[in-house]
């Protein structure tokens, strides 16, 4: 029997992930977005704009067994957890996807509405909180600890014992070294190489990774 899924986003992120539950008995029913100025990602998927477009939807689904991802990506953590809360609250069930050729230790926690792309590598003992994605390619190594809404973007590599705070994004390529803290609501920047621990709120930069601004989530 299909299992019943929607996406909340409908840009990139909504196609990489379509993609990943294919090999899976999974259906997508519809995909949503805030941005009226979306175009329909799917043409034999209906995208629907808003709480309003949400709200009727819902309406004729009432009672249905559905699942649910954010497909909404980048440096836009806090929006993902935010709408992974209120779908849930709307008695839908965050799924979790885990691409078939990703490497996932067997003792890693994915926790509730997470993604993890193809190619992707998990390493023993890793925490993963909610609605994090690990895009195609990552790897995070040994012991890692993020937090809810993390984005690790494509080919980045956390090295083992790093800790990433809710909402941060790792931008694509870059590389955190051993034992790095990364607080909250950062953005690391494509190809960075990060040395040492970085504040809550920062945009960083460079290598070795350097302050650029703060960060306004």
């Amino acid at each position: 029997m299909l299992k019943k899924v929607i996406f909340w986003g409908g840009t990139g992120q909504a196609k990489v992930l379509r993609e990943l539950i294919q090999h899976f008995d999974w259906e997508l029913l519809a995909v949503f977005d805030n941005n009226p100025s979306v175009a329909p990602p799917f043409v034999d998927v209906p995208l629907y704009y808003g709480m309003e477009g949400f709200r009727k939807w819902k309406e004729a689904h009432e009672g249905e067994d559905i699942s649910f991802f954010v497909t909404i990506g980048g440096a836009h953590g806090r929006d993902r957890v935010n709408l992974q809360r209120f779908l849930q609250q709307q008695q839908l069930e965050p799924g979790i996807a885990i691409h078939p050729t990703a490497f996932v230790a067997g003792n890693v926690r994915v926790s509730q509405g997470s993604q993890i792309l193809g190619h992707a590598t998990v390493c023993t003992e890793v925490k993963m909180g909610e609605a994090c994605i690990l895009n195609s390619s990552s790897s995070v190594d040994h012991e890692c600890v993020l937090g809810n809404g993390v984005h690790i973007g494509p080919g980045a590599t956390l090295a083992g014992c790093v800790a990433v705070g809710d909402c941060s994004f790792v931008g694509a390529g870059a590389v955190v070294l051993p034992r790095i803290r990364i607080g909250s609501d950062v953005i690391v920047g494509a190809g960075s190489v990060v040395t040492k621990d970085i504040a809550d709120g920062k945009v960083v930069c460079g290598n070795p990774a350097r302050i650029l601004r703060e960060n306004e989530p």
